[in-house]
């Protein structure tokens, strides 16, 4: 049996109690954070809280060489930790694809996500959101500024009055949580990005989804520009036209102006 948890968005208490049975009951727990972080935590207090030790992956290790994830799948209980949801990347769908293939059992143990997080804090309408996208440093992507892809994204999406979630890249080169090693992108720095192409939109920041003091911050993306919104991790939406009831929750909540 090969069991995915996700361990939701924050520290090693945003597991649900679903995701914590499944983790006490494991024969053997995998997880991979290079697709995203639990910045609130480590891997030392993430063992002590769920009294287990954990095998972390690296990227390699995940999508090249899954074969002693899978291994020990077909003999033993396996889960496979990620933060937020466990199926929002990729990844992890091939890895559960090529546990069926094998004839392994698997199960999917849901965690927050990022997105639903932020329309909750933003007030911003779930159903109002549109295809989300990342913004990668520019280094990432072998250019200067913001990738075609992500400003067809949010022009396609305000052309339908819809609202964009864009998830800021975060650069992790050590399973093992050498934060010397971390790079996250800020809002202040995606906001002067996308200002560019966007000059005087609004942008709305949320940061630190999940943690005792998340930050919720309207203004256009220049003015965001200038701004710090301490640790990590960030997102930012770019809205569509707001429906009044979103405008005021903006005005509440994030300060529009």
């Amino acid at each position: 049996m090969l069991t995915f948890v996700g361990l939701g968005l924050y520290d090693e208490r945003s597991v649900t109690v679903a995701g914590r049975d499944a983790i006490r009951d494991a024969d053997r727990v995998f997880a991979e954070f290079y697709t995203s972080r639990l910045v609130g935590t480590d891997l030392e207090a993430l063992e002590e809280y769920h009294d287990t030790t954990i095998e972390v992956r690296d990227r390699a290790g995940v999508e090249r060489d899954p074969g002693p994830v899978l291994d020990a799948a077909e003999t033993d209980d396996v889960v496979f930790l990620t933060a937020g949801d466990t199926m929002v990347s990729t990844t992890h769908t091939d890895l559960r694809l090529r546990a069926e293939e094998r004839g392994i059992e698997t199960r999917v143990v849901h965690g927050t996500t990022a997105q639903t997080a932020a329309g909750s804090l933003t007030g911003l309408q779930n159903y109002r959101f549109g295809k989300a996208t990342t913004l990668p440093f520019e280094q990432a992507h072998g250019g200067d500024g913001v990738p075609d892809s992500v400003v067809a994204t949010i022009e396609d999406n305000r052309s339908r009055d819809l609202h964009t979630l864009v998830y800021l890249d975060i650069k992790v080169d050590d399973p093992h949580w050498d934060d010397s090693d971390d790079t996250y992108m800020t809002a202040d720095h995606a906001a002067g990005l996308l200002a560019e192409e966007f000059p005087e939109t609004l942008g709305v920041v949320v940061a630190r989804a999940g943690s005792p003091d998340p930050a919720v911050v309207a203004d256009t993306l220049p003015e965001l520009a200038t701004r710090t919104f301490g640790d990590p991790l960030h997102l930012l939406v770019i809205p569509g036209d707001l429906h009044p009831m979103e405008e005021d929750a903006l005005d509440a909540i994030a300060g529009l102006p």
